[in-house]
């Protein structure tokens, strides 16, 4: 009896290794997923109904008092919480702009010419260094005194004049704009400093899209007199789609969870007009000016049901296609 309960185990283990041997390979991954995602998500949910300061009396007892939906009612009446879903939407407008600039520069590399290595190299380089060193290089550019910004500026609006005993003077008819330093422009700024390695990203998922496009589709598009614009619109972004769907998830995802730009440019300013929701967290949660951990959960839960909205979508857009696609 024994022997063919073992017997019937084994069969069914064996007819059936294909459809669990992926759950075995998952499960080291979705327990450090839980403990390190899902369950931080919902302490920071219960968290939010808290204030705490982060410390813990003598006895080590938490010092957090529950005050209910208290931060959520603070957040509707905090002008600095408006500004920052404000920049939000406005980081997620202009990023958009990555999907369609990236498109144009892969198209124009996937082409056959001499140097074209040189080229793809020059735009593949922002994708591999870290948002901080872009943060800092872009920092430079703006600087009123050395930067780019500021040489190109006294080019076209200063003079340079030199007295009797060899001294330089610049006049400008229009100061050298600070741009990190402006309420008004500061923003755009650093959204432009992030569009460089946003664009190099949609530019290597587009290559290799475009490297997957049908060459018969191609010709026969030719064939019916299509060209130019006509041949882009109906016969090549067609066969884009899933590297556009990917292309507008992740640039979505990467407005909304903008951090290391705002930190290293900024930090929130001038007078916090740059402020985003996740760096707004930060400072009222974590910075030296913050220790307001309940309120950070809230801006943090706010910020991620924004993004739950987004990720559902793409989820959803993703199922329907693979329903469409069995």
């Amino acid at each position: 009896m024994q022997t063919d309960i073992s017997h019937t185990q084994s069969s069914w283990m064996s007819r059936h290794k294909l459809d669990i041997a992926p759950f075995i390979f998952l499960i080291p991954a979705l327990f450090f997923f839980f403990i390190y995602v899902v369950m931080p998500i919902f302490q920071s949910l219960q968290l939010s109904l808290y204030e705490w300061n982060g410390l813990y009396d003598g006895d080590g007892q938490s010092t957090a008092s529950f005050i209910g939906l208290e931060n959520y009612r603070n957040l509707w009446i905090d002008p600095n919480f408006w500004i920052s879903i404000k920049n939000n939407l406005l980081w997620l407008f202009l990023y958009m702009l990555a999907v369609p600039v990236g498109l144009l520069i892969a198209i124009f590399l996937n082409q056959t010419v001499t140097g074209i290595r040189i080229y793809k190299s020059l735009f593949f380089f922002p994708f591999v260094i870290s948002q901080v060193v872009v943060g800092l290089i872009f920092g430079w550019f703006y600087n009123p005194d050395f930067g780019i910004v500021a040489k190109v500026w006294q080019f076209f609006f200063c003079e340079e004049t030199i007295n009797f005993i060899g001294n330089k003077t610049v006049t400008c008819a229009r100061p050298v704009p600070d741009i990190l330093s402006s309420a008004d422009y500061a923003t755009y700024g650093i959204i432009f400093a992030g569009l460089w390695p946003q664009v190099a990203y949609c530019v290597i998922l587009y290559l290799t899209g475009l490297n997957n496009v049908a060459a018969d589709q191609i010709e026969a598009g030719r064939l019916d007199g299509a060209k130019g614009w006509k041949m882009l619109w109906y016969v090549v972004l067609p066969q884009l789609r899933p590297a556009t769907f990917i292309a507008v998830a992740v640039t979505v995802i990467g407005a909304l969870r903008s951090f290391d730009m705002i930190a290293i440019m900024t930090q929130g300013g001038p007078y916090g007009m740059t402020n985003v929701l996740s760096h707004y967290m930060y400072e009222v949660a974590i910075s030296e000016y913050g220790e307001r951990y309940g309120y950070g959960s809230a801006v943090a839960t706010v910020l991620f049901s924004i993004m739950m909205v987004f990720i559902s979508y793409f989820l959803w857009r993703m199922y329907q296609d693979e329903r469409r696609g069995a």
